[in-house]
């Protein structure tokens, strides 16, 4: 008697159902970041930008949220000269999109202990693939130009005498858009693969994973707890001092890039920039006085010079301390027993210094902008509206022909300063684990 055959699973063959994945984790993540990005753009008030500029801007935003560049360029002849160009993250934006991609990645793969390696990279590499695409379709969508009004008597006789308007246009760089793109994608997917214990691995790293993991969750359950507390910071804002649509574009579209910064600079991280003009984006006054330095001077932003400006600055110190202590304690709650307090310090340092590294590239900004009239500066409206709604701004330009905002990680300082936090929090955590009920987990048997 012949066994019979087996019955078929009812969906579509393997090769189109692993595109089909694929597609899902991009359209997901897409769709999710366009949602977020919507609702704050619209909260900044770029409903009312002209010619029907909303979508467009909308996908120079989802550019900008994955590490692309936008240059606003333009002008009416000799008559008006637009320069400007956009580098920032709106990582609300950004957060979201990959905790949502990941999601839908790791679901994909659930029920799984271990995985083939070929079968990852496969893909992997087919997400990356629709992710590309989805790119090229956002760069080609970031694309638009505007009429400048120029809100100056002067300006608008002399425009009209000789008959010119000036226009601004903008665009998504095709170059950084796509290549750093697909960075931020590949970025995302291996964090999830160092933090999750769901993501299956290969059988040749699983020996691998309990060294990795628990200071990796930690870690980003540190970031993840500074945007919590961001989050009901500023909806206490908003109910205290009634600035709920202004609150609500910045918790949108740029919580993280604040929260994040003060992570950094709670642990004595430095930042450098400067602020000229009246840039329409989401600074707190604080930051914005150190950044206003006199004659644009590079201005440093740390946790002295915020206290200046305001004295609560120094809570970050303590809640850098305690955050990180926290951490310490949970990677050695969920490591192996027989991980000793030195090894804790080791991985939690390892783990901070790339979550400080991320941090400090996700965190830079630079945005500047200058548009002159036979030069006479433009007033409120038009290219500053235009900047501050891409951006998440939320005081639009007023009697100004060109500012610069520019933010910068001191990258050199800050990695090894939250390796050395790393090292006292991990072993203090590992200490402090030992005498706990439960001494982290059984390590897993080696063999098949």
């Amino acid at each position: 008697m012949h066994p019979e055959p087996p019955t078929p699973v009812p969906g579509p063959p393997g090769f189109l159902r692993g595109w089909l994945d694929a597609l899902a984790v991009v359209l997901a993540g897409l769709v999710t970041m366009a949602a977020v990005a919507a609702l704050g753009l619209w909260a900044a008030g770029a409903d009312a930008l002209p010619e029907g500029g909303f979508p467009f801007v909308l996908a120079a935003t989802l550019a900008l949220a994955v590490g692309g560049t936008v240059s606003l360029d333009g002008g009416a002849g000799f008559f008006a000269q637009v320069d400007a160009g956009i580098t920032a993250m709106p990582l609300s934006v950004g957060l979201v999109g990959a905790l949502v991609m990941v999601e839908v990645f790791l679901r994909q793969l659930r029920f799984r202990a271990v995985a083939h390696g070929g079968e990852l990279l496969g893909r992997v590499g087919r997400t990356a693939a629709v992710w590309v695409v989805a790119l090229v379709l956002l760069t080609v969508g970031a694309e638009h130009t505007f009429a400048v009004p120029l809100g100056n008597d002067l300006a608008e006789q002399i425009g009209g005498l000789l008959g010119v308007a000036p226009e601004v246009g903008f665009h998504a760089e095709a170059a950084t858009t796509i290549g750093l793109g697909l960075l931020w994608l590949l970025v995302v997917l291996a964090a999830a693969f160092a933090v999750s214990r769901r993501a299956p691995l290969p059988r040749s790293l699983v020996p691998f994973q309990q060294a990795v993991r628990p200071a990796a969750f930690a870690m980003l359950l540190v970031l993840l707890a500074y945007v919590a507390i961001g989050l009901v910071v500023g909806l206490v804002t908003a109910a205290v001092h009634g600035n709920a649509r202004e609150t609500a574009a910045v918790l949108l579209l740029a919580l993280p890039n604040l929260v994040w910064l003060a992570f950094g600079v709670g642990t004595g991280a430095e930042w450098h920039g400067h602020l000229v003009g009246a840039v329409g984006l989401p600074v707190p006054k604080p930051l914005a006085e150190v950044l206003r330095a006199p004659d644009g001077r590079e201005a440093t932003v740390s946790l002295g010079t915020l206290a200046e400006q305001d004295g609560r600055a120094w809570w970050l110190l303590p809640l850098a301390a305690v955050l990180l202590l926290a951490a310490g304690v949970l990677a050695a709650y969920r490591a192996p027993r027989g991980v000793r307090p030195w090894q804790h310090a080791v991985r939690l340092a390892a783990a901070a210094a790339v979550a400080m590294l991320l941090v400090g590239v996700w965190t830079r900004v630079h945005a500047e902008y200058g548009l002159s009239v036979l030069g006479v500066g433009v007033g409120e409206g038009g290219l500053g509206d235009l900047l501050g709604s891409v951006l998440g701004g939320t005081n639009p330009l007023a009697g100004v022909g060109g500012g610069t905002l520019v933010l910068e990680p001191q990258l050199w300082v800050a990695v090894p300063l939250a390796a050395g936090w790393g090292l006292v929090t991990g072993f203090l955590g590992g200490l402090v684990a030992a005498r706990l009920g439960r001494r982290g987990e059984v390590e897993p048997p080696a063999g098949p």
